[in-house]
């Protein structure tokens, strides 16, 4: 990427003013005068030559000037005051004052600072550079900037070494291109790469893509990452984070892994789990490993967990389905299940549970082969039970059960709370009417007895699990025993089974 080819270029150039071939020590190792300038004195002790008025020399290959000069052949050091200007090969450097050993090829600028050629500028307070190390550096603050474009890099403290074609930023670290900006703390670039690496909070924005993370690489050619340690990824509504993120544009995608978290803005659903992939290209996402889908409804929140998750969006990023597959979960205050698997419609918001299914509320435990739980106004509206559907409502802790079943149980509920059941095809109803008694001191609630009633339709109202009332529509086939009397072989319907173990107790409990 051309930024970092002009980053490079000014570490390149610094390299050029100071570093010169060991052979060149004993051919030009001396200063040379520019017409115009003035050798104002000599001092023998400290072999210093001073020059002054417009100062222009050459040294070791690189065209020097200034207000003021000394330089002491012994030693072969130089220092250079006011308005210092060095040039060489199209490559212009400023400062106020400068330093330079030709033994440890250390040279130090001070005081507003500027390299340049004719598209790259780097501006700091001071500069040092080691010319046998292939190393520059500033410390108080440093900007890099383009003068045909918009890109622009400043940090405290920056380093370059051009021979490894790394360049390292540290301390308030920014970067800006066009669409793309850097913050970070600390910053490594290897240029033969394109990768640049941070070590530190990091914060990169790429159009309307976010990315955050405390640690990871990024390039910024193909776009692609890796964010470690709290890696976020934001695009397109989308929100993925997780202990390790890849970020792969070019194959449309951001794969996430270790407590991986993804939501979609579009709908009231998001996910976790261990391992996730989003794909932009095919609209959809996969969720695996101790998955959580949480769905907001309007007074209360759905939980499902499952093997693996997976989430289907249209070409609009509008939600289409979602489905779970094996080891079914699903939590809310209102109600809970568990079944095999699942897939929720979006748009008609029905979500279905395949192989036998398992729904509690309140008191009651629907069970079938198949259900269908409709959704209306973020709240359960009602639940269809398909083959062999059951609806058991415990009592009286467990001494007695409401029972009712049938080919197709249509289940209504208000709040979360079931209040009718249509029973379509070989209708059975098993249920203990009672007698309230309200005294002084205290509520009697007697069972009267067992009331057993077949017909082909039932149509049977409820209230907190207690049967309320019965609509029948042809005539049914019913008994009433006594609570001393009654039959053990009509106590129960056929497909009775009472499971209140496998019930979950908190959404937190689903995941394990």
């Amino acid at each position: 990427m051309k930024n970092y080819k002009n980053t490079l270029k000014i570490a390149l150039f610094l390299s050029a003013f100071f570093l010169s071939p060991i052979t060149l020590w004993g051919q030009k190792n001396v200063l040379e005068l520019v017409k115009g300038s003035q050798l104002l004195g000599y001092n023998e002790k400290t072999g210093a030559h001073r020059l002054v008025g417009q100062v222009s020399f050459i040294y070791q290959g690189n065209t020097m000037y200034s207000d003021s000069a000394h330089y002491f052949q012994r030693t072969k050091e130089v220092r250079a005051y006011g308005n210092v200007h060095i040039t060489k090969g199209g490559i212009n450097l400023f400062c106020d004052s400068l330093y330079y050993n030709g033994k440890t090829r250390k040279a130090r600028l001070w005081g507003n600072v500027r390299v340049r050629d004719v598209e790259y500028k780097l501006t700091t307070d001071s500069l040092d550079y080691d010319t046998k190390l292939s190393q520059g550096v500033y410390r108080t603050g440093g900007r890099v900037e383009n003068s045909t474009n918009d890109e622009v890099l400043t940090s405290k403290i920056g380093y370059f070494y051009p021979r490894a074609n790394s360049f390292f930023f540290s301390q308030n670290v920014v970067y800006r291109k066009k669409d793309l900006s850097m913050t970070t703390d600390t910053l490594q670039f290897i240029y033969a790469k394109q990768t640049t690496y941070f070590f530190g909070p990091t914060n990169i924005k790429r159009g309307a893509t976010k990315m955050f993370c405390k640690k990871g690489w990024y390039n910024v050619e193909t776009k692609e990452g890796r964010f470690l340690k709290a890696g976020e990824i934001f695009e397109n509504g989308k929100h993925i984070k997780g202990d390790t993120l890849f970020y792969q544009p070019h194959l449309g995608q951001s794969v996430g892994r270790g407590h991986v978290y993804f939501k979609d803005s579009l709908q009231a659903m998001s996910f976790s789990g261990d391992y996730a992939r989003y794909s932009s290209i095919k609209n959809n996402s996969i969720i695996v490993g101790h998955t959580l889908a949480t769905k907001i409804l309007r007074q209360d929140t759905l939980y499902i967990h499952a093997d693996t998750l997976f989430n289907q969006n249209d070409s609009l990023g509008k939600p289409l389905f979602s489905k779970g597959y094996h080891k079914v979960k699903l939590f809310n205050s209102g109600i809970q299940s568990i079944c095999d698997s699942i897939a929720f419609d979006a748009k008609a918001e029905k979500l279905n549970l395949f192989k036998k299914p398992i729904v509690w509320s309140n008191n009651a435990e629907l069970k079938g082969e198949l259900m269908t739980i409709l959704i209306k106004d973020s709240m359960i509206h009602h639940i269809s039970i398909l083959t062999k559907a059951s609806v058991v409502m415990e009592l009286d802790k467990g001494a007695y059960f409401n029972q009712i079943e049938g080919k197709q149980i249509e289940a209504f509920f208000q709040a979360n709370d079931l209040v009718r059941t249509d029973v379509i095809g070989n209708a059975r109803t098993i249920f203990y009417p009672r007698d309230e008694k309200s005294t002084d001191s205290n509520f009697v609630i007697k069972r009267l007895g067992m009331n057993r009633l077949y017909a082909s339709e039932l149509k049977i109202y409820l209230d907190s699990g207690e049967i309320k009332n019965i609509t029948y529509f042809d005539k049914p086939d019913g008994i009433f025993y006594p609570m001393d009397k009654i039959n053990k072989d009509e106590q129960y319907i056929s497909t009775f089974k009472w499971q209140p173990l496998l019930r979950p107790k908190n959404w937190m409990e689903i995941v394990h």
